[in-house]
């Protein structure tokens, strides 16, 4: 199933989840204790940002290693890369991404704590955490596609999918006749 889902308001203070048409904001964050990660690091490649509340949980786990596996498949649409985006530590991400045999970035929006998630409209005021959100961005920084999961729900791949699909036809064609 296509999971397509129309981005809705959410958090207590008014946030609502950027759309398809927004420019993404600019961010800086670190994915390891020395080295941050920008926006601007992905320039010329689609990037699929995911919003999630917190290691080592048991739908965050599933989701997260559900991406990586697809990695693969992601790049075949220009070199699309993929961040994981959570409330947690370096350190916490570190070792989580270790556990899971992760092989994308997982960036802390630690402090100020969920600075990078409020941008985006993902944030839960009431719990203190990113909510589980997507997103891909072109390679201009120009958001594509925007989808709010239920905190409770493993969103899957398909809306990533259809959303590079959508933005290189060719490349779709491709994938179909050789998958």
């Amino acid at each position: 199933m296509t999971r397509l889902g129309t981005p809705r308001p959410h958090g207590n203070q008014g946030h609502h989840l950027l759309l398809p048409g927004d420019k993404a904001p600019n961010f800086s964050l670190n994915a390891t204790p020395d080295q941050k990660v920008s926006l601007k690091d992905f320039r010329n490649h689609p990037l699929i940002m995911a919003f999630y509340p917190a290691d080592w949980s048991p739908v965050c786990s599933d989701q997260l290693v559900l991406l990586n596996q697809l990695l693969p498949e992601f790049r075949r649409y220009h070199e699309a890369a993929l961040v994981g985006i959570s409330v947690d530590g370096v350190w916490c991400h570190l070792a989580f991404a270790r556990e899971r045999q992760l092989h994308f970035p997982l960036l802390a929006d630690f402090e100020p704590k969920g600075s990078v998630s409020r941008m985006y409209g993902s944030y839960q005021e009431s719990v203190g955490e990113s909510s589980r959100s997507l997103f891909v961005i072109d390679e201009k920084g120009v958001i594509c596609w925007s989808y709010l999961s239920p905190v409770g729900v493993n969103p899957g791949a398909d809306g990533i999918l259809a959303a590079l699909d959508t933005m290189h036809p060719e490349i779709a064609g491709q994938v179909a006749k050789t998958g």
